[in-house]
Formats: structure tokens, sequence, C-alpha cells
């Protein structure tokens, strides 16, 4: 079945927000007057929790410490996107010719996470200008849903908008969790793996690429299940326009 949209995370996907995400947690925690500061190996670990103030909880509870957790992830919030509007982050490589490459052949754009809403505006704004979120036929986030990947509610959510099925989309993916959610949505899936996700396991994907302009040799690829012996242009996935 030819692919008919593209479907991409936010997160470790479009750009490496991770260690930005990081740091304003951090910000946010010294504001406040907590001693608490996560490193890039403790982050990691918290990852596994999707949704930041899910995360502020998750880790209250390790602390066994009370806080308020929206506060704390509200001024999170607006430390990040300040950043990100001061330009602290750039696409990866190959996000904004894909893009291009999908327009080109009629291919309509989504976009799935659980972060939310004004981060993804402010990240869209930032790297692809103005009237970037013009470009995506839905953009949905975590704001929409119950449950956070690895469930895949945020992805059907995507389908549904799109009308499509699982089987004419293609996404773009950087964890576990989302290669889940993605799977679970029944969507065919390319992961990118980010600083902070390089670790995981990502058994079951159509595809593994350093990055959307630099695919992975066979010999950094053996962690991994799903081998590629030979170098793929991403562009032979996407050889059918639209219908």
């Amino acid at each position: 079945m030819p692919i008919r949209a593209i479907v991409f995370d936010v997160d470790g996907t479009l750009s490496e927000t991770e260690d930005l995400h990081r740091r304003a947690f951090n910000q946010s925690f010294a504001e406040h007057g907590l001693s608490w500061n996560w490193d890039s190996a403790l982050y990691a670990e918290l990852l596994a929790v999707a949704g930041g103030r899910e995360r502020i909880i998750a880790y209250s509870h390790r602390m066994q410490c009370q806080v308020d957790a929206a506060a704390l992830h509200a001024r999170k919030t607006y430390l990040y996107n300040r950043a990100i509007r001061e330009g602290a982050i750039a696409l990866r490589p190959g996000v904004e010719g894909l893009i291009d490459h999908a327009r080109r052949k009629g291919l309509l754009l989504a976009i799935g996470t659980t972060t939310s809403r004004v981060n993804v505006m402010s990240l869209l704004q930032s790297t692809l200008g103005d009237e970037a979120p013009r470009l995506f036929a839905t953009i949905r986030t975590g704001e929409d849903v119950k449950a956070k990947k690895p469930d895949p509610e945020v992805y059907r959510l995507v389908l549904s908008d799109l009308d499509l099925e699982g089987s004419q989309c293609l996404c773009i993916e950087d964890s576990r969790n989302g290669l889940l959610a993605a799977r679970g949505s029944g969507m065919r899936t390319i992961i990118t793996p980010s600083q902070f996700s390089c670790h995981e396991d990502f058994s079951g994907a159509d595809l593994i690429l350093r990055n959307l302009a630099m695919p992975w040799s066979s010999a950094e690829f053996r962690p991994y299940t799903s081998l590629i012996a030979q170098p793929i242009e991403l562009s032979r996935l996407l050889t059918r326009e639209r219908a």
C-alpha cells in the first residue's frame, strides 16, 4: 500500500531537544528551592516516563518528597520555550529535506507527540518559520490524550484526523516508547536514535538510521535486531506519490 502521509514525533526526532528540556527542569528546580539536579545519565533513565509533569511526579515519589509538579512543570515549560525562541535548537539533519520532499510528492505531514502544544509550536516556528505549523495536516500532543506513549492513543488520533490507515503512513520516531506507540497504531516506523535514546532496543522497527541524512553502517548497528547491510535512501520508501 502506498505511503500517503509522514508522521513525526517531536522531541529527539525533529530536533535534539532533550538536553534543553533537562536544563530547563534543573533551572526550575533551583528556582523553587529544590536541590534536585538531573544529570544526563539520570535524565536518560527518567525518559522512560513519558511526559514532563509525569516525570516530576515519578521522581518526587522516588525521593519521597511532595512538590507542586504543576508549578514546577509550568516554569520549566516557560524556560524551555524562551530558549527555543532565542534560537537554542536546530532541526536534526535531513528533517527539513524530508519535509520538502514529502510536500513535493503530495504527501500529508502530521505530528504526534507527548510534549505540549506550545513546545511544538515554538520549535516549528523557530526552525521553519512562523507559518510552519500550517505545513502539517494535524498536530496532536500530550494535551489531547489520556494515555501517553508507549500507548498508541496519540497516533490513533492522528490517523483519525488524516482519515488514513496505519499502513498508509510512515512514522519517524527516536525512542522505544515511540516505536511501540507507532507500531501499535499500525504504522511503518523509521527510528533515528537521539542523544538520550541510542541505547534502547528498537526491535521491530522497519528501518533505523543515524539520522535522516546519514544511515547507520551495519557495524554500528550490531546492538539491534533489524540490521541494515547496505545504506538505504529514504526516498526509496516514498517513490509512489499519494493516490
